[in-house]
């Protein structure tokens, strides 16, 4: 069973810690988004105090106009160059690198993802955040970059305002900075319900989305129209969706009051009635300060307002959030895998003798068995059926054989040497699999029974061949599978990509094969053939076959029957219908129904 490693961050660790995987990267993205936020803030803050308070003094002095057309083109000349600048960033630099950061961050998900133990998908909690992961992680990035970006713009628009104001009147700047922090409590209150806002909406959402698939996916079409369900999923998706609105509804109430609240007591009675009287006060009759200076001073307050709120409050808040999805992020990079690496390189040539001794296997998070005192010797060369009823343990053992799980108890050997001795890789490397829930990749013909980027073509026809496959082939082995990337790519039926899944087995040259419900989509005919070109095609190696169809076990050189976790019989085809046991019913019954249709 996995281990859960608590191994939690904090918020500021979390970022840095991305911002500098992110900078392992690019560089050039995470300076350039530093310096593009600065470009995007700073710059019009500076006009609203700087510009206007030149302009005005300008005029209040009665010097000559030229000077103000000159202040003008210099503010004019520094919007233009900023703006420039950042759009020459996004353009010519932003785009490419982010693209970048994407590929190679995702390259590592998905590298990791190929490393992980199957029983990594037992796991309800940690296959939701590895889902979680995996689709959100381009969002995370950008909105990471964007977070930053307008962070280092406000810290930055902070400083220079604040040192400005500082400069013209400090008591100004203290008048400005005790009412936002008066009232920052109220912001953090606002954020957090915005948070719990968000949170409740995605659950909500996530109910009424499941009936959008239900309304446009093709897999539900047959159903939805072949019976009355429409009533159903409609008033269901009306709760869920009258849901979403309610809690809308809540919020808003809360969040406006606050907000108003807020408005009121920084921007009406802060910067419309106490910050107005002071500054005033000093331009009427103190007379330290200019009409430059009042409209500086008071373009300067809001600026230092909405940088301050920024910082303390929304940016936290999103900084937060994204720290989580980070968490979850070196969660996933660091989880460990309970297969592990023998010591030595098994050997691929000829079939050996497997060994099965006193196997037991229970699944993580459960514990009932699914394998019990299992024991079985297959010799090289056999042909073995594994059959029972469905849940019997027949696909768990094939997947303990090939370590996609280890067993809890009892030992797998192969000529002696213990799997678990071997590399992984080259251990799965012994065995061609084709599973009951087998899939076809969106590549070439030729890739897809290869899974291979260089198919050999005579081989991937002569496997094609022996699998039954008939579907023409316009460009040969390079004829592409399914429709993602290519418009004339070909589509299969259930029968033929079944084929195409069997042809791997045939394709790889291995000394083990593995096959579950091999004939599961085929029709009888196909089904015959299909054994008769496995047994053709298999002579120089080991199969091993699950099948509910039992006219396929006939040849078999021995069955292994299995209920509940353990084989009950075992035997050949002539052998077991002497028994007249679970086979010979399963059997019969199966030949009665062909009979009787």
């Amino acid at each position: 069973m996995r281990k859960k490693e608590k191994t939690e961050h904090s918020m500021v660790a979390n970022m840095l810690y991305f911002m500098k995987l992110l900078f392992s990267v690019s560089p050039l993205l995470v300076i350039g988004e530093c310096i593009w936020g600065i470009i995007l803030t700073l710059p019009n803050k500076l006009i609203s105090v700087l510009g206007i308070k030149m302009m005005l003094d300008i005029v209040e002095s009665g010097e000559r106009l030229y000077r103000l057309y000159y202040v003008v083109a210099a503010v004019a000349a520094f919007l233009i160059v900023s703006k420039l600048i950042a759009w020459l960033f996004r353009e010519f630099i932003w785009n490419v690198e982010r693209e970048k950061v994407y590929q190679r961050l995702n390259r590592k998900l998905y590298e990791k993802t190929i490393s992980l133990d199957l029983e990594s998908y037992d796991n309800p909690e940690f296959y939701n955040n590895f889902i979680l992961t995996i689709e959100s992680s381009s969002d995370s990035i950008q909105n990471m970059l964007g977070l930053v970006r307008m962070y280092i713009g406000n810290v930055i628009s902070l400083i220079t305002i604040g040192s400005i104001l500082f400069v013209i009147d400090p008591v100004c700047l203290v008048i400005i900075l005790v009412f936002v922090l008066s009232f920052l409590p109220l912001s953090k209150k606002i954020g957090r319900l915005q948070m719990d806002r968000r949170i409740d909406n995605t659950r909500f959402h996530r109910r009424s989305d499941y009936f959008q698939r239900v309304f446009y996916l093709q897999d539900y079409a047959k159903e939805v129209r072949m019976n009355n369900i429409s009533p159903i999923l409609m008033e269901r998706y009306n709760d869920a969706a009258n849901d979403v609105v309610e809690n809308q509804r809540i919020y808003w109430v809360k969040i406006s009051l606050l907000y108003f609240i807020q408005e009121f007591g920084i921007q009406i009675l802060g910067f419309m009635f106490v910050l107005p009287l002071y500054l005033g006060y000093c331009v009427l009759v103190k007379k330290t300060l200019s009409a430059g200076d009042f409209v500086a001073t008071f373009n300067g307050a809001y600026s230092v307002a909405t940088s301050v709120n920024f910082l303390t409050v929304w940016a936290l808040a999103r900084f937060e959030e994204h720290g989580k999805m980070i968490e979850k992020y070196r969660e996933f990079l660091k989880c460990g895998n309970n297969i592990h690496d023998g010591g030595t390189v098994a050997e691929k040539g000829e079939p050996k003798e497997i060994k099965i001794e006193n196997l037991s296997f229970t699944y993580p998070n459960n514990d009932h068995q699914t394998l019990t005192d299992i024991n079985l010797t297959i010799k090289p060369y056999e042909k073995i059926a594994l059959v029972g009823y469905n849940g019997a343990g027949k696909t768990t053992l094939t997947n303990l054989l090939l370590r996609l799980y280890d067993a809890t108890e009892g030992s797998i050997s192969i000529g002696g040497e213990d799997i678990r001795d071997v590399t992984i890789g080259s251990h799965r490397d012994r065995f061609a699999a084709v599973f009951q829930d087998f899939q076809l990749f969106s590549c070439s013909v030729g890739e897809n029974v290869a899974l291979d980027l260089d198919p050999d073509e005579e081989r991937v026809m002569k496997a094609l061949g022996s699998s039954g496959f008939s579907k023409e082939l316009p460009k040969g082995i390079d004829t592409e599978m399914l429709r993602e990337f290519s418009d004339e790519g070909i589509m299969t039926s259930g029968g033929e990509a079944q084929k195409v899944a069997i042809a791997r087995a045939f394709y790889k040259d291995c000394p083990y094969v593995i096959l579950d419900e091999p004939s599961a989509n085929l029709d009888p005919v196909a089904e015959y053939n299909l054994n008769q070109a496995m047994l053709e095609a298999a002579h120089d190696k080991t199969v091993i076959f699950i099948s509910h169809r039992l006219s396929t076990t006939i040849n078999a050189d021995r069955i292994y029957v299995m209920e509940n976790g353990r084989i009950i019989e075992s035997g050949s085809h002539s052998e077991l219908m002497k028994q007249n046991g679970t086979y010979s019913y399963m059997f019969n019954l199966q030949a009665e129904k062909y009979k009787q249709g």
